[in-house]
């Protein structure tokens, strides 16, 4: 609480110098769209925030910071004008916007810090809203209080008609209070003339609430002694003594006051050299950022280079599975070609194989004619062994029937020779098919292993196509992580991670928190929500696996990934 209560404390300090600057340039005359006059607002939200007790009714959970505003009205009569504008605002349907409008109308009146100051010296008043460690508790309070004072000089233009104060966003935006060290060296002249102009208001005020108090103290006095000269001489003189001891006891009190603000002078000059420690050491984040995202262009061109390698590859790979295919559609050809003439072939054997058979059946037939026929010479020789003259011629028609016959015979075996040769002839045309066949096998088997091949390189082409697809989704993997990097780099300078005890009420639906409507931070824009605005997980590149993201970040978070991709 106390470091918050720093920070809250210098925040305001800065907020208050820069709009104070901004004014001066453009003439002391601020509207409603000026940005320093609306992240003062939005620290100054935080700063009445800080601390606040949560009020509990039977609706839920109320945690407001316009309740201690209303005590103003009752402390000092003159915001009794502001309270009822304020509530008479339509547009107005929460606290939160109600205390808004209560702080852009006491700007206005350049009350401010009186109306502020009303309510610290009140602190037992305060206590029924704030912790004790607040910052509206302790004496960072009344620092704030003193800051304010110097903004009495500006002149504030605000219009509450058509504003929507109720759904605003308090984020403070840093941008505005980090110069370059360039526009720092060159702007120290500047800052001097601004601030021994703001000393010079700053006394101004102070001398002006001093005579203010004179003249109240003074128009006091003479109302008692009105009131004294009905009374006795005696009470009256006891009066007009109790009046002056207040007169010196608030005059002393002023004093006081006036050498507090000179001590906080020279601790605001202490925060201003740690705060340009601070900027060196983000300007050399910066130059370490910028060296990280050349090495990662540096890490693209070569992995863009082994791209470009890797599809040259795959051309050669494509063109060599062409010519082997071509190949291999001529092999097969060639073999179809073979197998026909095989079978050709096949069918030339057989039919001499059956001619070659009804020879030897003829052979067979002519064999046993013969037998027969010298079987009936031997009988005829038996039995007409005295009729030997016409056996005998008998036997010279049975001789030339056998020379018939013998020649028949040779002309037969020269027939079954040449039919021999033929079938030789077709032996050896066979064995030279067979050796052709053995040779088509072996184109087969070689068929075979090109086929083995072709999958092979079919594999290692879809191997390497798909690495070039990983090649590819790493490259659009490192530019978004290169975009994601400038987000980061843009959101370190944006973006706040919320403590738990700041929010009440969801970011998106402002629904207020509870046991059943949990808490939980979305871990890109820092904020918090309820588990039905922030549902949604995305990979983001400050976390290795996918984490919890609101709504709102998750559709942005997706429209950049898909601009990227399209692109």
């Amino acid at each position: 609480m106390m470091e918050e209560r720093v920070n809250l404390m210098h925040m305001m300090k800065l907020s208050i110098k820069v709009l104070l600057q901004s004014a001066l340039s453009l003439g002391r005359s601020l509207d409603a769209d000026h940005a320093p006059l609306q992240q003062f607002f939005v620290v100054m939200e935080h700063c009445l925030k800080h601390g606040l007790k949560v009020k509990k009714s039977f609706i839920g959970q109320n945690k407001s910071f316009f309740g201690p505003l209303e005590l103003v009205e009752k402390l000092c009569p003159e915001a009794s004008d502001i309270a009822t504008s304020v509530r008479n605002l339509p547009e107005l349907k929460t606290a939160v916007g109600r205390g808004r409008a209560w702080l852009y109308l006491a700007l206005m009146q350049k009350k401010l810090a009186d109306y502020l100051k009303v309510l610290i010296d009140n602190k037992h008043l305060l206590s029924e809203f704030y912790e004790p460690e607040a910052l509206m508790m302790e004496e960072e309070g009344m620092v704030i209080v003193g800051l304010l004072v110097g903004l009495n000089v500006l002149d504030a233009n605000l219009c509450l008609k058509g504003e929507d104060l109720d759904s605003q966003v308090g984020v403070i935006d840093f941008s505005l209070y980090i110069k370059d060290v360039q526009d720092l060296d060159g702007g120290k002249e500047h800052e001097r003339i601004t601030d021994v102009l703001d000393q010079k208001n700053y006394v101004e005020e102070l001398n002006r609430h001093l005579s203010c108090t004179v003249g109240d103290l003074q128009t006091k006095i003479e109302g008692l002694e009105k009131t004294n000269s009905k009374l006795q001489e005696e009470i009256t003189k006891q009066d007009t003594k109790v009046e002056l001891e207040t007169y010196k006891q608030t005059r002393q009190g002023l004093d006081e006051m006036y050498n507090d603000v000179w001590k906080q002078l020279k601790e605001e000059k202490k925060a201003r050299l740690e705060l340009e420690k601070e900027l060196e050491l983000q300007i050399g984040m910066k130059t370490e950022m910028e060296i990280a995202m050349k090495l990662l262009e540096k890490d693209t061109h070569e992995k863009q280079d082994t791209l470009v390698a890797l599809r040259q590859q795959l051309e050669e790979v494509k063109a060599i599975n062409l010519q082997m295919f071509h190949k291999v559609q001529n092999a097969e050809s060639s073999l179809q070609q073979k197998n026909e003439a095989i079978t050709s072939f096949e069918e030339k054997t057989n039919q001499v194989m059956s001619s070659m058979k009804q020879m030897e059946e003829r052979l067979q037939h002519s064999e046993r004619a013969r037998q027969g026929a010298e079987e009936r010479s031997h009988k005829l020789q038996q039995e007409l062994g005295g009729r030997s003259s016409a056996l005998q011629q008998q036997l010279s028609q049975l001789l030339e029937q056998c020379s018939s016959l013998e020649k028949e015979l040779k002309s037969e075996k020269e027939q079954r020779q040449a039919l021999q040769r033929e079938l030789q002839h077709e032996k050896d045309t066979s064995s030279l098919l067979r050796a052709e066949l053995q040779q088509v096998e072996g184109l087969k088997k070689e068929l075979r292993e090109l086929q083995d091949e072709k999958t092979e390189l079919q594999k290692v082409c879809d191997e390497q196509e798909q690495a070039l697809q990983e090649m590819g989704l790493h490259l659009s993997q490192s530019k978004l992580k290169m975009e994601d990097i400038k987000e980061v780099n843009k959101a370190l300078k944006g973006h706040t991670w919320l403590k738990d005890d700041e929010a009440t009420h969801c970011k998106q639906c402002e629904k207020e928190f509870s046991i059943s409507r949990r808490k939980h931070h979305c871990r890109n824009c820092g904020h918090i929500f309820c588990n039905t605005c922030s549902s949604n997980e995305l990979a983001l590149p400050s976390y290795p696996k996918p984490v919890r993201v609101c709504d709102s970040c998750h559709t942005l978070l997706l429209q950049r990934c898909s601009s990227s991709t399209g692109s």
